[in-house]
């Protein structure tokens, strides 16, 4: 009766174990994307060339860090 039990706990966690290596094998860190360059006529990507690299001006970044509200700001004020 021990054994029996015994091989169930173990074949359970072995199914387990070998779930979680299944999932979390392959996984690098995710790399960061740089924004595309639109057409300023058609609004499409544009390729880029080893000339527009050099010569274009990076579009803008997304702003991260949200800015607070005027209640919050004027709350503060008021401290």
């Amino acid at each position: 009766m021990a054994d029996l039990v015994k091989d169930m706990v173990s074949d359970v966690i072995e199914g387990v174990l070998k779930e979680i290596l299944k999932k979390t094998t392959g996984r690098g860190t995710t790399r960061r994307r740089k924004r595309q360059t639109r057409s300023a006529t058609s609004g499409r990507f544009v390729r880029k060339t080893a000339r527009s690299k050099a010569k274009t001006a990076k579009p803008a970044r997304k702003q991260v860090s949200r800015r607070r509200s005027s209640s919050n700001r004027s709350s503060q004020r008021t401290r």
